[in-house]
């Protein structure tokens, strides 16, 4: 089987194709947007707001060119490789289906911690990127490329060494932006109010949300520019809700831990698609068209396994080594944050995601300026 990997041209904005198609009235108005209240422009900030879409996202792990420094073991096996070593050919041996693909399948939701009959190799090495969530530097903290030590993600020692989450030919790299493009659910959007300047300000709110429309591509359909329209999601996108403060320094914005945040991480026509961040905290260089940097948090590892088995088949996991019970064995194992009150076991592991973004105009449900009804989609 022939795996695609080349990625469709990103869908123009709703918005867009409403200009294209109903021509030049609703055209000036929304080039009036520019001029409105509280709406930022591509150039400056004007009403002192500014609004970002996530065009992408990763799993920030540290990776090399020949990954022999983080993982000199070489990678993990997956689930193909595994059956082969729990049930090897043995001449005319017969074995029931009930009794070994059906037991592999099952180990991925009838959760298991006890050790397994081949390794699993963690990372190693002492880099890797993502910030200090604890305020500590320990034994166990990475130190990140450019020195800053006490860097808390446990999350990049489990996935360094999985084939499928390395860039740029790991598959779920890969197809984890290809399904994020193609639906809306996936859409985040963040917006910076009380912005004197984007390049210094002691105190701004960043409010996040879930938006509805698409992404507006460049020419070539490779990339993403900024200036499209969102419209918040008024009506399933209220869990996805959140407020912080923060503060811009030399154009880099640093949030406040957020107690809880759901981010919005699905593939098409498919449930569970999103992740538990508890201390969520953005790290972004900003201009006035794209803001770029680092998402951090300590991940909750139930939600983390269940978005991904319902998300993402066994037959899926194999291209690239990715055995979803081995996953969960090691996240439990490395996980560092929130103990269960009863049992004392840390239910959540540090973890940073690469995250880029490009400024859109924010429209609300409230915001009657365009006749949009943003409550319903």
């Amino acid at each position: 089987m022939t795996l695609f990997l080349q990625s469709p041209a990103p869908r123009r904005s709703s918005v867009a194709n409403s200009v294209r198609l109903l021509g030049s009235p609703l055209l000036a108005v929304l080039v009036s947007m520019a001029a409105l209240p509280g709406v930022a422009n591509a150039e400056s900030v004007s009403g002192k707001r500014i609004g970002y879409v996530l065009t992408e996202r990763h799993w920030s792990v540290y990776q090399t060119e020949d990954a022999k420094t983080e993982c000199p073991q070489g990678f993990n096996i997956g689930p193909r490789e595994q059956y082969s070593e729990l049930y090897p050919e043995e001449g005319d041996v017969l074995r029931a289906e009930v009794d070994t693909r059906l037991v592999r399948e099952g180990r991925r939701f009838h959760l298991e911690t006890s050790d397994e009959p081949f390794p699993f190799y963690d990372a190693v090495g002492p880099n890797a990127y993502g910030v200090n969530l604890d305020g500590q530097v320990t034994e166990e903290d990475f130190t990140s490329p450019d020195g800053v030590a006490g860097i808390d993600n446990q999350l990049n020692r489990a996935l360094a060494c999985i084939a499928i989450y390395r860039g740029p030919d790991g598959a779920f790299y890969h197809f984890s932006n290809l399904f994020m493009y193609g639906n809306a659910y996936n859409r985040w959007l963040i917006e910076l109010t009380g912005v004197d300047d984007l390049t210094n300000d002691d105190a701004v709110t960043v409010n996040f949300y879930r938006g509805l429309d698409d992404l507006v591509s460049d020419a070539s359909g490779k990339g993403f520019v900024a200036g499209g329209t969102q419209r918040v999601d008024g009506r399933w996108g209220e869990s996805f809700r959140g407020e912080v403060q923060g503060q811009i320094v030399d154009g880099v914005l640093t949030t406040e831990p957020a107690a809880h945040t759901k981010f919005p991480w699905s593939f098409p026509g498919i449930g569970g698609g999103f992740h538990i961040f508890r201390d969520f905290q953005l790290q972004l260089t900003l201009t006035p068209k794209t803001a770029e940097g680092l998402l951090a948090g300590y991940a909750d590892v139930e939600q983390y396994n269940h978005r991904l088995n319902r998300n993402w088949t066994t037959h899926h996991q194999s291209y690239g080594q990715l055995s979803a019970a081995s996953l969960y064995r090691a996240m439990t194992r490395l996980a560092d944050g929130y103990p269960d009150p009863d049992t004392g076991a840390n239910t959540a592991i540090s973890s940073a995601v690469d995250i880029k973004m490009h400024q859109v105009y924010i429209v609300h449900p409230d915001d009657d300026t365009l006749g949009i009804n943003t409550a319903q989609r």
